[in-house]
């Protein structure tokens, strides 16, 4: 997810199956590490997603921040490439002009699910907006791929779903009984225990992908990471590990207002520190400063 310049409107009408990873080979430039998976519209194996769906979800998590994004003084542009078969999704920074780039292989991906696609979205936006940890030691204008799974399920999902009936929804969901136990343990009202568990239900739809392309079925809400890194991993943590950030990022109640810093890891979150034994970064990635322990 390094920086790279943001692309003319005259390239945007050639193909962008080569713009997402256009900045290096380490994967680093996508949601996912770099694969060579296509699925094409129409694809027989592909899910039930459409291109209606697919813009107005985009559409729903832009219009939600652009006053955000315009209070610091960016515009948004919403690369919505649904032809393109990548299965993946990038972001892209220059000055004050941010961009996400969302293409259609990754939505219609079989364990895409509607809310992990929207989840891809904030996770793309946290890149711009996750503030620290970022990349190279916080030099970099992205945060790196663990922090932007935090602000996906943080502050970016819960901002744009907060409104919906979220009971009634979850009522046609079939919700994993760890979430159920986890929510209900965190949030009083029905509405947020809803709600957390919606966002939760989105992470296991995203860490059920990764599993796949990683070669880990078993990726789970009950079989957390148990690794513990010396030094905080910038690029992509395991599929299991990142389950683990969606779904502690979920579960840190946390107010979506506080925002979080480009600077500090400690504004806006979850830590230690404070008495959160539920909500921090997970250790499989993050390695905590002395002021969150």
């Amino acid at each position: 997810m390094k920086k790279s310049l943001l692309i003319g409107s005259a390239i945007l009408s050639m193909s962008l199956s080569t713009l997402s990873f256009a900045c290096d080979s380490s994967g680093k430039t996508g949601f996912l590490p770099a694969n060579n998976m296509k699925i094409f519209a129409g694809d027989k194996a592909a899910n039930s997603m459409t291109e209606e769906k697919f813009n107005a979800i985009t559409e729903r998590v832009a219009s939600t921040y652009k006053a955000i994004i315009a209070a610091k003084g960016a515009t948004l542009f919403m690369n919505n490439a649904w032809e393109d078969p990548t299965v993946n999704a990038s972001a892209q920074e220059s000055g004050s002009q941010w961009q996400i780039n969302m293409y259609g292989g990754l939505a219609r991906h079989p364990l895409t699910t509607d809310d992990g696609f929207m989840m891809v979205v904030c996770h793309e936006l946290g890149h711009h907006l996750g503030g620290a940890p970022r990349y190279d030691h916080n030099t970099d204008w992205a945060a790196n791929e663990g922090q932007a799974d935090y602000f996906a399920g943080l502050k970016c999902m819960r901002r744009v779903l907060q409104n919906d009936d979220n009971i009634a929804i979850v009522a046609k969901m079939t919700i994993d009984a760890e979430a159920v136990k986890q929510c209900s343990s965190i949030y009083k009202s029905e509405s947020d225990i809803a709600l957390c568990e919606r966002v939760s239900m989105a992470g296991k739809s995203l860490g059920s992908l990764l599993g796949e392309l990683g070669g880990n079925s078993n990726v789970n809400f009950t079989t957390p990471d148990k690794k513990v890194v010396k030094t905080t991993n910038d690029a992509h943590p395991a599929a299991q590990c990142r389950l683990d950030t969606y779904f502690q990022s979920t579960l840190c109640d946390k107010s979506m207002d506080e925002e979080l810093s480009k600077d500090s890891p400690i504004p806006g979150a979850c830590i230690k520190k404070d008495g959160y034994a539920k909500g921090p970064r997970p250790l499989c990635w993050y390695k905590p400063t002395s002021a969150e322990i």
